[in-house]
């Protein structure tokens, strides 16, 4: 058996002692109840499952528990307490979403771009994106959501 594993999720500390090879997207959801983080593909292809660990973006669904000692791990639950991050709220202000399957996901890879660089140009963006796909094909409004929650810092 192997020796427990301990991390912090959205602020607060956690103890797995289950199979090490589970992917974290599972423990999110289905041990800790945090079902913001999507499964989308399981081949960490469409970014949906997009969380934070020790604040770089991972994807949920490849990421082992047993790579996760001592690791911080930021859901979309743990963005921000009452979901007033710029990010969000310009998401509902923009209404960005359609189906909302894969938002979390765009949600958390966006709020590493803007922690990365301020005024994110539309090169930055696209590049930062990459990878993340909408199945209602959102990305205007995706890219106008960024974009309006960077405003504030130009």
């Amino acid at each position: 058996m192997s020796a427990p594993i301990t991390l912090t999720v959205n602020g607060t500390k956690h103890r797995f002692d289950g199979d090490p090879t589970m992917p974290l997207l599972w423990y999110l959801r289905d041990a800790l109840a945090l079902t913001g983080t999507k499964y989308g593909c399981g081949i960490s292809q469409c970014g949906a499952c997009t969380v934070h660990v020790n604040g770089a973006p991972v994807r949920a669904c490849q990421r082992r528990m047993q790579t996760l000692e001592g690791a911080t791990v930021t859901t979309i639950e743990g963005l921000h307490p009452n979901g007033e991050h710029p990010l969000q709220v310009a998401w509902r202000r923009i209404d960005v979403p359609q189906c909302g399957f894969c938002q979390a996901g765009q949600i958390m890879q966006a709020a590493t771009l803007l922690a990365r660089t301020r005024n994110p140009t539309d090169a930055d963006i696209d590049a930062a994106m990459n990878g993340h796909l909408c199945r209602c094909g959102t990305y205007p409004r995706i890219r106008a959501a960024i974009k309006a929650a960077a405003e504030p810092s130009r």
